[in-house]
């Protein structure tokens, strides 16, 4: 029998029914709560054990939480010759039934896949010259495969962020991958200047889309309290490609020639997408809801089928709601509509300009190493290390920084958080909890720049430029990567295409930067030109403060919006 009900405000972790001595184990009070936060697989779990431990810091923001949470409990007393007592709770579901280890497996090919777009474009870097010499065309025609390279970088994941918002995510991955492995194959194969200004285009649009794709898959398994982390392992991929690439293309180049660089891409490419087609699940909420509802069709895996193709009733039936859903065309213009706004505009403005400060260090690198150090094709791709190296560990880094602040703010304002249960982030300081990590990063990554000019300018040991590269690498991409997180946070619901515009916004303006670099380390000299990229970054930084001041409202008055024309929908 229970003594006294357990007040609805009681911890969850504490609420443990009070049993007579000699009531048998058969008899002990039953707990039927499948949603509970803290069943993980099936199993409660119990305080002490490990998935309970890695959540006690968030506890004190928990026990506070009265006052935006609700638990709702309806506790039934049987008589004497009850076989049990039973507490009945409607508490929230949680926000995806993944376990840990599978979210790190669909992370981990999120992040994989990430790699191919970044990978395809630096790869490329040290067969510019060869290229050049078989079509017999000059290195500007060259480098405008380069820049439409980047044009369709920034457009094709407007069409497949929509695609993977609406479809789901195993769609616009399988489309994708099937397009790039064509392109590559044709690249491989063709004589002709305008064949590969072509194909390249064709290979862009293929895998371009992955990087949205993989911070959607993000936001489909991790909550905003643990999202800086996980975000950090998908952007770990993207991020190592401007190192890994001129490595890998040197060496193809060199040794087998230019075309096996593309055959190389083909065969990788190739290997993905049977690991993806076999054991990827499908993330998308609105196919698969937090993961409990069965896919169907194509969102189904090879495994999943499997495991499914015995389903009971109500399976059945959770299934045969996705199959009413309606797909439309694909519309970019969900992608212009985020550009548009004040407070993502101006994040994905200043976010552009970062990404444009450090692809033009990356694009102007092979040209500078060559000039001033003398260096082959092969030297220079190893010159890029460092840079992959800080690029790499970024992510990692400064997602543990961003859970760290935003679960910090959350016990000062007294807000609720769960890793497992989505929070409503409508009064909560968002903007505050990525900028206090964003700024800092980007005032010693914009310091990196300026030294970085003017090691070069005055010819430093090869020492000084390649520490530069690590710190640009390290706290540029730290404090994009901050920023990026950001953008999804603004749309939950339309995650990629939501990263689709920051993917517009920087490759557009990226594209246009990577064209004009060496014109102006010509121009200004080495040492002025990296002083105005600095300069850029340092006179457009008070956006982030209107950000920090203006930016909540703007958010709210965006959701009022936004509710608003979903009830006249409906």
């Amino acid at each position: 029998m229970l003594d006294t009900p357990p007040s609805p405000l009681t911890p969850l972790d504490d609420m443990q029914p009070h049993a007579t001595s000699q009531q048998p184990r058969s008899q002990d009070p039953v707990l039927t709560a499948d949603q509970h936060p803290h069943v993980i697989g099936g199993s409660l779990q119990k305080p002490g054990s490990p998935e309970h431990r890695e959540d006690d810091d968030l506890e004190a923001g928990r026990a506070n939480s009265s006052k935006h949470s609700s638990i709702h409990m309806h506790i039934e007393k049987h008589d004497k010759d009850s076989e049990a007592n039973t507490i009945v709770m409607d508490l929230p579901p949680p926000y995806s039934v993944f376990t840990r280890r599978k979210k790190l497996f669909v992370v981990f090919l999120a992040a994989l896949g990430g790699l191919f777009s970044p990978l395809s474009a630096n790869i490329y870097f040290p067969a510019l010259p060869a290229l050049a010499r078989d079509y017999n065309v000059s290195s500007t025609l060259m480098n405008l495969t380069l820049t439409s390279y980047m044009i369709f970088q920034g457009l094709a994941p407007a069409v497949f962020g929509d695609l993977a918002d609406q479809a789901g995510r195993r769609p616009a991955y399988l489309i994708g991958f099937v397009i790039y492995i064509g392109a590559n194959i044709g690249l491989a194969l063709q004589d002709s200047y305008a064949a590969l200004f072509v194909l390249r285009c064709i290979q862009s649009t293929g895998s371009s889309a992955t990087i949205a794709l993989g911070n959607g898959v993000v936001a489909d398994v991790a909550t905003s309290a643990e999202r800086g982390t996980w975000m950090g392992y998908v952007t770990s991929g993207p991020m190592v490609a401007p190192a890994l690439g001129p490595i890998l293309g040197g060496v193809l180049a060199k040794f087998l020639g230019w075309r096996a660089i593309f055959w190389f891409l083909t065969i990788f490419a190739g290997a993905y997408l049977v690991a993806f087609a076999v054991g990827f699940p499908e993330t998308g909420r609105n196919v698969v809801g937090n993961g409990s509802i069965p896919p169907k069709g194509w969102n189904m895996s090879l495994l999943d089928y499997l495991h499914h193709r015995n389903l009971s009733d109500a399976e059945a039936s959770k299934r045969n709601v996705t199959s009413q859903r309606r797909l439309r065309f694909p519309n970019p213009l969900g992608t212009l509509r985020v550009l548009v706004q004040k407070d993502a505009g101006l994040l994905l403005f200043y976010n552009s300009l970062i990404y444009t400060a450090f692809y033009c260090v990356i694009t102007s690198a092979p040209y500078l190493l060559e000039q001033i150090y003398g260096y082959n094709e092969l030297q220079v791709g190893l010159a890029f290390i460092p840079f992959g190296i800080g690029a790499m560990a970024a992510p990692m880094i400064n997602g543990k920084l961003m859970d760290f602040n935003f679960r910090r703010l959350a016990r000062t304002g007294g807000f609720p958080i769960d890793k497992r249960i989505a929070v409503d982030l409508k009064d909560f300081p968002l903007e505050l909890a990525r900028l206090q990590v964003a700024l800092p990063l980007l005032a010693i990554g914009t310091a990196a720049i300026l030294c970085y000019g003017w090691t070069l300018e005055v010819e430093t040991s090869i020492a000084a430029p390649l520490i530069m590269h690590f710190l640009m690498g390290l706290f540029l991409t730290g404090a994009f990567n901050c920023l990026s997180v950001m953008v999804v946070d603004y749309y939950p619901l339309s995650p990629a295409t939501a990263t689709a515009a920051n993917n517009l916004a920087r490759c557009l303006i990226g594209a246009a930067g990577s064209a004009i670099i060496n014109i102006m380390v010509d121009a200004m000299g080495r040492g002025w030109c990296f002083t105005f990229i600095a300069g850029v970054l340092i006179s457009f930084s008070p956006l982030l403060v209107v950000l920090l001041k203006w930016g909540p409202g703007w958010r709210e008055g965006r959701r009022v919006r936004e509710l608003e024309t979903d009830n006249a929908g409906t």
